[in-house]
């Protein structure tokens, strides 16, 4: 099945996503535990929050 322009790039957003947390996951080390902490609340309330995006699409239709 070929995929269109648009779905061509918004995977290539989550490449870019994707990146990013690699980027973060590898500098984790230099920040304490609070820090840590502070940044995953930071990120459940980012809008929207990934995890959400992932079930409306898993949910599928039109």
């Amino acid at each position: 099945m070929a995929a269109t322009g648009e779905l061509i790039r918004m995977m290539n957003y989550v490449d870019d996503i994707a990146a990013t947390l690699r980027r973060i996951n590898a500098s984790l080390y230099l920040i304490t535990g609070d820090e840590k902490r502070r940044l995953a609340e930071y990120m459940r309330k980012s809008d929207p929050y990934f995890l959400n995006v992932v079930e409306q699409l898993e949910k599928g239709g039109d």
